[in-house]
């Protein structure tokens, strides 16, 4: 049995909130909200891995070094080809950025490849929308991070993902 995972950034319940009201005052877009209990910044998505690849990814995950970091979520934009609202940060913290690439170097072993595309960090708000024009967050959402997670898809329910573990960011 394979099970759908990734890592991600799980918010605190103030940023959480915050992010459910930059996502409840969007104009109107014709897509599907994300449900507020989901809401996250996806680092690596694995895909679908059975129990000896999840076991490879927690092994390096565990292994993973990195500094805590603050992101400052100041900016709303779309991805207009998937319909994608999302917020993120302007400026992309080098330990977030650290964090990404330690942990696409060590799944390496384990026979996962990093995704070709550059690494754009966002919490996606609404799927499936038209796009919006860009627009800043006023005052920015302050997320401290200390932690990362290993986050499992469950297909079909109202809350999609659930925190399977997580492990903190030691310098």
């Amino acid at each position: 049995m394979t099970e759908r995972l990734f890592f991600a950034l799980w918010p605190g319940e103030p940023q959480r909130r915050l992010l459910a009201g930059v996502q409840r005052d969007l104009p109107d877009h014709g897509g599907r909200k994300t449900h507020p209990q989901d809401l996250h910044l996806t680092l690596v998505f694995l895909g679908d891995l059975d129990a000896q690849g999840r076991a490879c990814a927690e092994e390096i995950a565990g292994q993973v070094r990195g500094a805590p970091f603050v992101l400052n979520l100041d900016r709303c934009d779309c991805f207009p080809r998937t319909g994608v609202l999302w917020c993120g940060p302007s400026a992309r913290p080098q330990p977030l950025l650290d964090l990404v690439h330690a942990l696409n170097d060590g799944l390496r072993s384990c026979g996962l490849r990093p995704e070709r595309r550059a690494f754009q960090p966002h919490v996606t708000l609404v799927r499936k929308s038209r796009p919006l024009p860009a627009h800043g967050i006023q005052p920015p959402i302050v997320w401290p991070v200390s932690v990362f997670a290993l986050v499992i898809a469950r297909p079909g329910q109202c809350r999609r993902y659930r925190v399977e573990r997580s492990w903190p960011l030691i310098p």
